[in-house]
Order: C-alpha cells, then sequence, then structure tokens
C-alpha cells in the first residue's frame, strides 16, 4: 500500500485518527506509525484526533470553515466568521468561530485559532446551510440570518429594547448595510422566534428590518 498517496488523496479533509488508523489496518501498531507519519512531515496534527496532510506532501488544504466542522461536532459556523463571509460585516475576521451544542471551547492550534460557543436546542438547528467552501469541500455554514441572530444572542449585557436601539447596533456598531439587510428573509427569522434566546432583542431587529 502507498501509504503516502492514500493521504495525499484525502488532502482536502481532514485526517481523523479514525481515518488513519483505517488506512493503517494493516499495521499492529497505528498510533506508533501515527507518530511516525508525523515525524516523517507526511501529516500535521492540529488536535488531539485531528491531523492534516502536510504541505510537503499536498498543496491542497483543507478549508479553515470544514476544519471547524470536524474539530467539534455538532457544530456549524456562525457569528463573525459568517457574518464576515457573506459580507455583512466590513470586518477581516482572524478566528473560525462556530455555534455548538456542547460546552464552549477554543483550540488554538498551528492552523489558526477556532472558538465554539455553546447554543441551546432546538434554536441550535435552525437556519444551517452546507456551503461548497473549496473543490471537494463542504461546510455547515449559519444562513446569513442565522449568523445575525446568533451573533446577538451570544454578545454578553447586548440588550435592544427598541427600533432605535436595534438600528445603532446593526448600523453603527457592526456597520452593516441598509441594502444587505433588506435582503434577509425575516419570514424565516419570524419562525425562529418563539425557541429563540433573547427574543425581545430578535424581534426588535426583525421590527427594524422590516421598516428598511
Amino acid at each position: 500500500m502507498d501509504l503516502p498517496q492514500s493521504i495525499r488523496n484525502l488532502s482536502s479533509h481532514p485526517l481523523t485518527h479514525q481515518l488513519l488508523t483505517s488506512l493503517l489496518k494493516d499495521y499492529k501498531r497505528p498510533n506508533d506509525k501515527i507518530h511516525e507519519l508525523i515525524s516523517a512531515g507526511i501529516i500535521e496534527p492540529v488536535k488531539k484526533g485531528l491531523y492534516l496532510p502536510s504541505t510537503k506532501l499536498s498543496e491542497t488544504r483543507t478549508e479553515p470553515f470544514l476544519l471547524a466542522n470536524h474539530m467539534l461536532g455538532p457544530s456549524y459556523v456562525s457569528f463573525d466568521s459568517a457574518l464576515s463571509y457573506y459580507g455583512l460585516i466590513p470586518e477581516r475576521v482572524f478566528e473560525v468561530s462556530s455555534a455548538t451544542t456542547k460546552a464552549s471551547r477554543r483550540f488554538d492550534t498551528p492552523t489558526g485559532a477556532f472558538s465554539f460557543t455553546r447554543m441551546p436546542l432546538p434554536y441550535y438547528s435552525f437556519g444551517i446551510r452546507q456551503v461548497a467552501v473549496g473543490k471537494d469541500q463542504n461546510a455547515l455554514i449559519a444562513s446569513p440570518e442565522k449568523a445575525l441572530f446568533d451573533k446577538i444572542v451570544s454578545t454578553a449585557g447586548l440588550t435592544l429594547r427598541s427600533k432605535i436601539t436595534a438600528s445603532e447596533y446593526l448600523i453603527e456598531n457592526l456597520r452593516m448595510d441598509e441594502d444587505q439587510l433588506k435582503q434577509l428573509d425575516v419570514q424565516s427569522m419570524e419562525t425562529w422566534l418563539n425557541d429563540s434566546p433573547k427574543r425581545g432583542s430578535l424581534a426588535q431587529v426583525i421590527k427594524f428590518i422590516k421598516e428598511l
């Protein structure tokens, strides 16, 4: 078996420990072989149980959003990362931020920083899309509407008590564009309200967007 070639064929995807051990099923001590692959520069550890094919092996890289999906599951990319991806906020984002049903966590890895914020069910399950982020790479990402909801829900101390405070937060604080806000699907957003944290604040956001 040409092990490096087998790994190269998977270069657009994260390598879980389970996947690697399946490739190493002919080895009596697969964990020893994994350490050998790391030492040889064929794979790179991201965190315990998760690896990437090295740049020495392949120029194809796993996109950060897909890597985030694999780093902690279940999860989907959201918050500033998704808002920036859709062009809804002007800031460049250097950390990949995701929502999860598990405890909030953060990973500082050789490939970048990844944060995960717990969101309750059933709210968590709303507005998740599968998006093509690279060749043969699809990642779970919040819709623009859900990313905005998640941003508001996760911001400590933020309460929007009126359309005016909603306007100030969206336009002045987040520097969102009114024309883009008009494109958001407020009907979907309204269906999420009953099961959403910070329901009152989110309702004011919807009212503001409706009147644009």
